[in-house]
């Protein structure tokens, strides 16, 4: 029997760490991938809608693949959302090449909206699909990406089919930041009993791919009705769940690419943007983020103290390396899965303890009003 407070202690996170590593390998069989969802039968007319705010960096290369989908029945739009750089002249130069790009100027903002999210209502409402795929300008779209999804859909008779794109990093910013939010996804969400039950808890999306139902997205409201969350996309899925209506995450590794952000300050300010939103509320984002340090952090503390000689309990030492190896095997799945380098397994603890420190500033910003993003502020949610 473990007796003592600090064995006790380890064995409720040990314990912890068994459910949080069952639920990710469950989660390799529930999440399907996208790439082996065949080709639809028939092929309803699909609008691929991509907001662009001073996306020249990324947007060629997000539209050209969105053109080069092999797909009978589609059409591009892209909203050019007040950019200050040469994101216009891009879009105007691809409209020509390929008539089936339609750009669109965006109107001004109106009060009480977000920009992605106004420029997301523009574009659904200039439609003319009777299935919705928002896409962002960060993304890069396999030839077969849309077939494939809406294969998914129908197979699956959804109404919301989000995939999780394949998350490219190339600054060591980006390496220690991105992979969160796969492994969270992987290690959280249990995907058997989330797509079965109708709670809204239980629902997450990736706004970098999102293929809607056109009656069910007008159904739920569209983006009118998440106008104010800086997560408009799990808002989304949650309002899908809460509708009753059908929602199936996906692997869209091998079909979807995208690098989010560049470099540490895009990956601290993007990140920090959207962290608090999940939760909404302070109690429940500090003992969530809290509790991850303790759990993702403390062991792998606790051992390397033990060895520079600290006098800590045997069942304490076998415990935390217990959960250390836990945690390992769980950021080795995650990583191969998810096509990470394979050392930042071994760098979990200075990965969680960063996503720590981030959702502190994430909170800290929301509550003082002082989140922004590309030049805008970003309101907190209802």
């Amino acid at each position: 029997m473990v007796t003592g407070f600090l064995p006790q202690h380890l064995a409720g996170v040990a314990f912890f760490m068994g459910v949080v590593l069952l639920i990710a390998l469950s989660n390799l069989a529930a999440l399907r991938r996208l790439a082996r969802s065949g080709r639809p039968a028939p092929a309803p007319r699909v609008s691929i809608l991509v907001p662009a705010r001073s996306e020249e960096h990324n947007i060629e290369a997000c539209v050209r693949s969105l053109l080069a989908q092999r797909y009978p029945s589609f059409e591009v739009l892209v909203l050019d959302d007040g950019s200050t750089d040469r994101t216009g002249e891009i879009l105007a130069a691809l409209h020509t090449e390929d008539p089936r790009l339609r750009v669109l100027g965006g109107t001004p903002l109106p009060a009480g909206w977000l920009g992605k999210h106004w420029a997301c209502q523009q574009l659904a409402k200039a439609a003319s699909g009777a299935l919705l795929l928002f896409a962002d300008a960060d993304t890069r779209h396999h030839p077969d990406a849309l077939a494939n999804a809406v294969a998914a859909l129908q197979a699956e008779d959804a109404d919301l089919v989000t995939a999780l794109p394949r998350q490219v990093v190339g600054t060591w910013a980006e390496r220690l930041v991105i992979p969160i939010l796969p492994w969270s996804v992987l290690s959280f969400m249990p995907l058997a009993i989330a797509h079965r039950v109708r709670l809204p808890l239980l629902a997450v999306a990736v706004g970098q791919f999102m293929l809607f139902r056109r009656a069910a997205y007008d159904a739920v409201g569209g983006h009118a009705a998440v106008r104010t969350s800086p997560v408009d996309d799990i808002a989304l899925a949650r309002r899908i769940k809460a509708a009753g209506l059908r929602w199936r995450l996906v692997d869209g590794a091998g079909r979807v690419e995208t690098r989010m952000y560049r470099g540490r300050a895009e990956v601290v300010a993007g990140i920090s943007r959207t962290l608090y939103a999940v939760f909404g509320n302070l109690p429940a984002h500090l003992f969530v983020w809290l509790w991850l340090g303790v759990v993702f952090v403390e062991p792998p503390v606790l051992l390397a103290a033990a060895a520079l000689g600290a006098p800590l309990p045997g069942e304490a030492v076998i415990l935390a390396a217990g959960c250390v190896a836990a945690a390992l095997v769980l950021w080795l799945i995650t990583a191969l899965r998810f096509q990470f380098p394979l050392y930042l397994a071994l760098l979990y603890p200075v990965v969680v303890a960063v996503g720590v420190g981030i959702a502190l500033r994430s909170a800290v910003l929301t509550a003082l009003g002082r989140t922004t993003w590309k030049g805008r502020p970003v309101v907190r949610g209802s």
